[in-house]
């Protein structure tokens, strides 16, 4: 394992948290540009430290999806000071996402964070200082609400908490305004409501969405989703605004619900 760097164990860490990530996620997360990614990742492969996957895809190839292999298992487990059993991983995990219904809204959630962590490695003054999984999130406050993600942006000086939604639109509508509830919920055992973040595939279910989610005490701000738009950018806009969309860090400096 002595040729493993820094940032080859940072990418262990990371698949063993958020599970699976495509080569452009990887290289968002820690390259200089997908290239370097793909020559790495490959070496990795060659080395058992991951594995990978292509999901079935009609048209174009599906891009190259990447999870721990053993000996990136047994590097996490060491540094955790535990058991390669008492990790999530297993052999057939890359088999078990190919598979999933669930696969392409896990990389989707994980590409809305691996954008930040880009944002913040080619923007001074920025940082993705806390990003927990959907698993994460769910022991902590599985009991009250199970958000998709929870992260911590600073931009300048300014840090915002947010928990995210990440919808592809197979939920009604009803059910995403029931979990507002939840997160009311959450803020009054913590002390203080935190910004629920939906993101959206498009610019119609966003609309239909914005009707549903006002709430009293959730400040909650949508977007629909750009390629070319990275999360912390101008996309964000607040249920209780019309507009302009403002860019993440602004959100922090906005009263919540009007107070």
């Amino acid at each position: 394992m002595g040729r493993l760097t820094e940032r080859d164990r940072q990418l262990c860490r990371l698949l063993d948290d958020h599970r699976v990530l495509t080569t452009a996620q990887v290289a968002d997360a820690g390259f200089t540009g997908e290239r370097r990614a793909r020559m790495r990742l490959s070496e990795l492969y060659a080395l058992d430290v991951l594995d990978r996957f292509r999901p079935q895809a009609w048209g174009k190839p599906s891009p190259y999806h990447w999870v721990l292999g053993p000996l990136g298992a047994a590097v996490v487990a060491a540094e955790h000071g535990t058991d390669l059993a008492d990790l999530s991983w297993r052999r057939s995990l890359a088999h078990d996402l190919a598979a999933s219904q669930r696969l392409a809204h896990l990389v989707g959630l994980n590409g809305f964070f691996t954008s930040l962590l880009r944002s913040a490695r080619t923007r001074p003054c920025c940082a993705l200082e806390e990003w927990w999984s959907e698993r994460r999130c769910a022991r902590e406050w599985g009991e009250v609400v199970r958000p998709d993600g929870y992260g911590v942006w600073s931009d300048n000086r300014t840090s915002l908490a947010f928990l995210v939604e990440y919808d592809n639109g197979t939920e009604r509508l009803d059910r995403l305004a029931s979990k507002l509830d939840g997160y009311a919920k959450l803020a009054a055992a913590a002390g203080h409501p935190n910004w629920v973040l939906f993101t959206f595939a498009g610019p119609r279910r966003e609309a239909e969405a914005r009707r549903v989610l006002a709430h009293p005490t959730v400040p909650v701000a949508t977007t629909a989703r750009v390629p070319s738009a990275a999360p912390d950018g101008t996309v964000w806009l607040p249920v209780t605004s019309t507009g302009p969309r403002l860019r993440l860090a602004q959100l922090a400096s906005l009263p919540i619900n009007g107070r």
